[in-house]
């Protein structure tokens, strides 16, 4: 029997993320992930790939949106969820660029103050319409890489630790969604799968990059398990771990909820 394990939220896009019991589905991924993100001087994104001080800082929820926290210092950024006024300007996420609304300035410096270079913290409001990879699937998405919803199974983890000599957490990999039961890699094969009452389409294997090298609490980066992925997990030039998917609309999944393969 496969269930869901995990529901993992990302408020700002490659800063540590939570762990919810239910997740609300919006036209563009899970209700509150990656509707943030921090750009440069130019407006392009950043992330540990460049930036890999970005790993030590962490969300946690709060009443009445989320706080950002350094593991190194404890220093804390009080955010809302969301950000109904601010000044427009376009960005670049990967090949994409899309319009954003400027966070106030005094949050950007305290982001810009931690990572030791000038940043932006910027929001996506919802009439700005992010359209995912047309020839994997229709749809919009967030400030993601690609695609609204990441899935892995927690076997497919289970089986690299098990190649690892330390083993590495879920963290590294940043899925929205953790399967329990089955077997490893199991994910490949699936093309549509039910989640409770919520349909996902499974579009692109997840092909991994240096964040899953960094230690997601000291920002330190090593080789693994990057390293040893690559020795079975390698396709055209490619490591390949998780599957990229998109969803319904609407519809709320929980921890616990029956995961069933359609196809």
């Amino acid at each position: 029997m496969l269930t869901l394990a995990e529901l993992r939220i990302h408020p700002i896009k490659s800063l540590g993320g939570f762990t919810v019991g239910e997740a609300r589905l919006t036209d563009r991924g899970f209700m509150h992930d990656r509707r943030w993100m921090l750009v440069d001087a130019e407006g392009r994104f950043l992330s540990q790939r460049e930036v890999t001080g970005m790993a030590c800082l962490h969300t946690t929820p709060t009443e009445d949106g989320f706080a950002v926290t350094d593991l190194r210092d404890g220093a804390e950024l009080q955010l809302p969820w969301t950000l109904g006024e601010g000044p427009d300007l376009m960005v670049d996420v990967w090949s994409a660029r899309v319009r954003a609304r400027e966070g106030h300035r005094s949050w950007s410096a305290w982001f810009g103050e931690r990572l030791g270079r000038q940043v932006r913290l910027v929001y996506m409001p919802d009439n700005t319409r992010r359209h995912v990879d047309g020839r994997y699937a229709k749809g919009l998405t967030s400030f993601s890489d690609g695609f609204p919803w990441l899935i892995i199974s927690q076997a497919s983890l289970d089986d690299l630790n098990a190649r690892l000599e330390s083993p590495v957490g879920m963290e590294r990999f940043r899925p929205n969604i953790v399967v329990a039961g089955g077997t490893a890699f199991q994910e490949d094969h699936w093309r549509e799968v039910r989640i409770g009452d919520v349909r996902f389409t499974l579009v692109k294997p997840c092909a991994r990059c240096i964040i899953t090298t960094i230690d997601q609490r000291s920002g330190e980066r090593g080789k693994e398990p990057l390293r040893t992925l690559a020795g079975y997990r390698s396709v055209n030039n490619k490591v390949l771990f998780g599957m990229n998917a998109v969803g319904s609309l609407d519809g709320a999944v929980r921890v616990g909820d029956a995961v069933t393969v359609i196809s």
